[in-house]
Formats: structure tokens, C-alpha cells, sequence
């Protein structure tokens, strides 16, 4: 009899649920987009009453179309956007503000002024973490500071706070669950990646009750059973991760030195470092790979802010190219020795540069500059970014033996050449490209006994198809050289 698993891959813009079966094949897929909203500039929220109707949805609708019952799946796992905050009511379960999403930089002054305090070293020591406003910690405060009540309610017991995992957990369990997994417990800024617990003074630090904190479960773990009501039969949730934790169990990195990086509209590059908690003198983050068995495995995790998203620049803000397809065909025709470069700070720079306030620039044009080498240098600029997240992450100390990619763009044949090529190391392109919603239904797998290991896991992971470098080093170093000048002349030294 085939066992199935219910993977839920709540993201930042829709939420999708995918039914896969024991052998890691996706069987049916159902999505849905909801509501951004953007109260001023620089905020973004979400309606988290929204974001549980639109997961039950399509679980449901993933679970129809695939033919399949509530009775005869395995188990279900959550994986979700990271560090997006809700606070609820114990009693009533509904929600006492909007969720704050990630991107959301309204706690940037709050940020700054802990900075200036001097509390960023605490705050990297013992969360592997910068202070930003990315993170859950200043999101809590700001919003128990500006609902009427919220403090003296959460320090009385009568709130909840959780990441979407545990927001969707607390619901699919009628209120009977409130945990969260050690990853997605590890981007909060609040929890101690040594000791695996909340964190006493950074809790002071962030003025965070503790009360209203979930429980930390290892990834794999007994999160309770779904109210039978929901899909028609009492299913247990067994696994959950953040989204880029899960990406990197989807793609089976589990040893030292395996890296994942996902291609969308950002990029994620997140490097497996076993049992050591690297500390990155090059601004990058250490954080939870997974915690599996009570066992702490850590990771090295650099964010580029604009991947695929400069594409889509030069196809709808430009107009260069009417759909991302047409890239190959632009990079195939200029080659790899392209004199132009494109530098996507649209947002500033990620790691590890971290400049809020550089801008973009396209460097090297000449009379003959055409849009072939613009579109080219788009591209480019995906595999430059990337070099620099490897170069920071070897700096640190830690090992690339080669790396394993997903995401919307690895679709795209010369950029995976290109990036094997500049990188010097071989590119691995899955055949499963859903790796992050897989993640998630591995770790379900493993704790209700689908799968008796993760080395069991590792042998389902097949490679579609591997680049290998061929540019030779004078050639690459040039280039390389090139990208490091035009990234010079857009920072704000």
C-alpha cells in the first residue's frame, strides 16, 4: 500500500499544499494567493485569519485532486516564510494585529538604537543573528507596545505569540498545540542556538514575555493530531522547518560542507557546518540547519536580496525582454566575456555587504552595447552575487564541496554553466525542483516511519542533471575582478 504525506508550503505570497508519495514524487499540487498589505511605506502585513483559510483550502483541494483521504496519509509537515510574527488571543484564537511580515523594516529605528547600546555582539553570539528588523524579537514588542492592553494581557498568560508554523499548528489542532521547531525557533532572535532554549536575557533585551513563547520541538516531532474536522480524519503533524531549513533537507544536505541555494526572486545560499555553530566574521548568519533526535545540526546562511527579481526588471521595468526565457538566448549569442555589468542593489546589498543604501547601477557600456549584454549581465549578476556568499563563507572557514540548486531560475542552462564556471565547483540541478514542500514531507516521513533515516532520504535525492566548471582561472579571475569594481563604486564606504 503507498504512503502518502501532506507537505504545507506556506510562503510569503501564496500557500500551497502538495500531496507526495513515499518515494518523493509529487502527486497533486493546490495553491493560492491571498492579500499583501502595505499600511505605510516600509510595512507589510498579512491577515493571518487568512493565511489559515487559504492553507485549510488547499490542503483540502491538493488532498481531492491527488484522490486521496485524510485516513490514508502518513503524516503532514509544515514548512512556512520565516520570521513573519503573530500574536493571539488563548481563549479566542484571534489574531490581536495583522501578521508583520518579514520584510516589514518598521522596527528599523528600535534596531538601530539597540545597536548604538552596543547589544549586537550579544545578540551574535548567542543567536547567530545581526540585529534587524527582519527578525521576529522587535516585531513582538512593537506590536504589545501599540495594541491597547497587548502587554498587560501577554504578561498575564492570555496571549500567544507564534511564527506561521505555530499560528497554522495552534489551528489545525484546534488549540491544542502551541510549538514551533528549533529553525524556525532560531530566526526569532530570541532563542539561544547553544543552549536550544529561549534565552533569559535576550527576552529582557527585546522586552518579550515569556509566557506567550511556544514550546521548541525538534524538526521531527509529535506536533499533535489535526482536528478531525478539518480534512475528514485526525492526521498527525510530524515535521516542520522554515522554508529555507526545509529546502535544504529536501535536497538531502546533510553533511558537512553540502550546500543548497535557491533561485528566486532572492537567493538563499544555506551551507551545512554539522555540529559546529561557525561564527561568521563576514556577516553572514549562522543558524539551525535542523534539530533531529534532540541533536543540534547548524548552517551557514547568506541572503541576496535580488536574483530572479532583476529579470523581472529588465523584462517589465525595461522591457528588454518579454519573458525570462529569452535570457539563454541573449547570454548564448555575448558569451560568458561580457565587458558589462549590472549591479541589482534595487534595495541595497545583502551579505556580505550589507549596505542599505547602495543603489543599482549597469557599469562597461560602450556605443556598442546592446541589450544582448545587458540581459547577459542580469544573469551574470546572479552568479556574482553568489561568488561573493561562497568567498565570505570560505572565509569563515567553512568548506563548499558543491552545490546543490532549486528554485524558479536553475531552469535556465548557460546561468547554471555560468555559475559552475565562476564558482569553480559543480552545480547539481534535482530532478525534484519542489524541494522546499518536500523537505517538509521528509520530516514528516521520518518521524511517523516512512523513512527510517535520513541516509534513506539521501538515496531518494537524484540528480537531474550536473554543471561542470570548464572556464579557465585567468578567465574567471577577470571576470570576478570586473564584478568586484563595479560593486565597489555602487557602496557607500
Amino acid at each position: 500500500m503507498t504512503r502518502y504525506l501532506l507537505a504545507i508550503d506556506q510562503g510569503t505570497t501564496s500557500s500551497r499544499a502538495i500531496v507526495f508519495d513515499e518515494s518523493g514524487r509529487s502527486i497533486a499540487v493546490d495553491q493560492q494567493e491571498f492579500h499583501q498589505y502595505f499600511p505605510h511605506d516600509g510595512w507589510v502585513e498579512h491577515d493571518a485569519l487568512e493565511i489559515w483559510d487559504s492553507t485549510l483550502a488547499v490542503c483540502r483541494g491538493a488532498l481531492e485532486k491527488a484522490g486521496v483521504s485524510a485516513g490514508e496519509l502518513s503524516g503532514i509537515g509544515i514548512t512556512n516564510q520565516r520570521e513573519t510574527t503573530v500574536i493571539w488571543d488563548r481563549s479566542t484564537g484571534k489574531p490581536i494585529y495583522h501578521a508583520i511580515v518579514w520584510q516589514d523594516r518598521r522596527t528599523a529605528s528600535l534596531c538601530t538604537k539597540l545597536k548604538t547600546d552596543g547589544h549586537e555582539d550579544t545578540v551574535v553570539e548567542r543567536t547567530g543573528l545581526l540585529i534587524d528588523p527582519y527578525f521576529s524579537a522587535t516585531k513582538i514588542a512593537w506590536i504589545l507596545d501599540n495594541v491597547d492592553g497587548a502587554r498587560a494581557r501577554a504578561e498575564s498568560g492570555e496571549l500567544a505569540f507564534g511564527t506561521v508554523d505555530s499560528w497554522l499548528l495552534w489551528n489545525l489542532t484546534a488549540g491544542k498545540s502551541h510549538y514551533t521547531d528549533a529553525t524556525n525557533a532560531s530566526r526569532t532572535a530570541l532563542f539561544n542556538i547553544h543552549s536550544q532554549d529561549w534565552d533569559d536575557q535576550l527576552l529582557t533585551l527585546f522586552r518579550v514575555p515569556r509566557s506567550l513563547l511556544p514550546e521548541v520541538l525538534d524538526s521531527a516531532a509529535d506536533y499533535g493530531s489535526t482536528e478531525p474536522e478539518w480534512l475528514g480524519a485526525p492526521v498527525a503533524v510530524a515535521g516542520i522547518a522554515g522554508d529555507q531549513h526545509a529546502a535544504l533537507i529536501g535536497q538531502a544536505c546533510f553533511e558537512p560542507g553540502m550546500a543548497k541555494s535557491t533561485y528566486g526572486t532572492g537567493c538563499f545560499l544555506m551551507l551545512n557546518t554539522g555540529d559546529r555553530a561557525l561564527r561568521s566574521e563576514n556577516r553572514l548568519l549562522t543558524t539551525m540547519a535542523y534539530r533531529l533526535n534532540g541533536k543540534p545540526c547548524y548552517a551557514m546562511e547568506g541572503s541576496i536580496f535580488v536574483a530572479g527579481a532583476a529579470m523581472q526588471w529588465l523584462r517589465d521595468g525595461l522591457k528588454l525582454i518579454s519573458h525570462a526565457g529569452e535570457s539563454s538566448a541573449h547570454a548564448e549569442s555575448v558569451g560568458v566575456d561580457n565587458p558589462v555589468y549590472l549591479v541589482p542593489a534595487f534595495t541595497g546589498l545583502g551579505a556580505p555587504h550589507w549596505d542599505p543604501h547602495a543603489r543599482g547601477a549597469i557599469m562597461g557600456l560602450t556605443r556598442d552595447t546592446g541589450i544582448a549584454e545587458i540581459v547577459t549581465a542580469g544573469l551574470q549578476s546572479v552568479c556574482y552575487q553568489t561568488k561573493d556568499l561562497v568567498r565570505a563563507i570560505q572565509n569563515d572557514g567553512a568548506r563548499l564541496a558543491s552545490l546543490r540548486v532549486d528554485g524558479g531560475m536553475v531552469v535556465n542552462e548557460w546561468l547554471m554553466q555560468f555559475l559552475a564556471d565562476i564558482l569553480n565547483v559543480t552545480v547539481d540541478r534535482p530532478r525534484v525542483t519542489e524541494t522546499t514542500a518536500l523537505g517538509a514531507a521528509f520530516l514528516a516521513g521520518l518521524q511517523t516511519g516512512v523513512y527510517e533515516s535520513l541516509d534513506e532520504i539521501a538515496r531518494l535525492w537524484e540528480c537531474e542533471r550536473q554543471f561542470h566548471p570548464a572556464m579557465g582561472p585567468a578567465m574567471r579571475e577577470s571576470l570576478y575582478a570586473g564584478w568586484l569594481d563595479a560593486v565597489e563604486r555602487v557602496c557607500n564606504h
